[in-house]
């Protein structure tokens, strides 16, 4: 059985005739349960131990725009300073921050600009993030 993910329903194409097809190349997706395309985060030159981002827009710096970042059970973030706003969703896990603010599924945040602080997670986290620039490492 064909999957419904993979194809058009008559009732969604009604009304689309001018509209071109996606292009091969002009879609990407990536199952973020099956770890494809994750890769190492980097901050200072070195790779951070336990934590790992997933970015298929390539026009922002690495971590930076849209991507998903994973902390594995036991791991901190390095003490920053956001140069923007920071958005992020938590998907999985519990994150708990320097000031012992907890963090859990299913909490949307923002962190404004200026806002300095570290991470840390027990449990292992998952987060949808949105930051325009990469932040400032303190």
């Amino acid at each position: 059985m064909p999957s419904t993910r993979a194809t058009v329903s008559e009732e969604a194409s009604k009304g689309k005739g001018s509209m071109r097809e996606i292009e091969k190349g002009e879609r990407l997706v990536v199952n973020i349960n099956t770890n494809a395309g994750f890769r190492p985060f980097i901050a200072d030159s070195r790779e951070i131990e336990g934590q790992t981002y997933l970015q298929l827009d390539e026009t922002f710096p690495e971590g930076a725009g849209f991507h998903i970042y994973r902390m594995a059970a036991g791991s901190s973030s390095q003490p920053h300073e956001h140069t923007c706003h920071e958005q992020f969703l938590v998907v999985d896990g519990e994150l708990i921050d320097h000031d012992g603010y907890v963090y859990r599924p299913g909490d949307f945040v923002l962190l404004k600009k200026g806002t300095q602080h570290s991470s840390h997670t027990l449990t292992g986290a998952t987060l949808a993030v949105f930051i325009r620039e990469i932040e400032r490492n303190l």
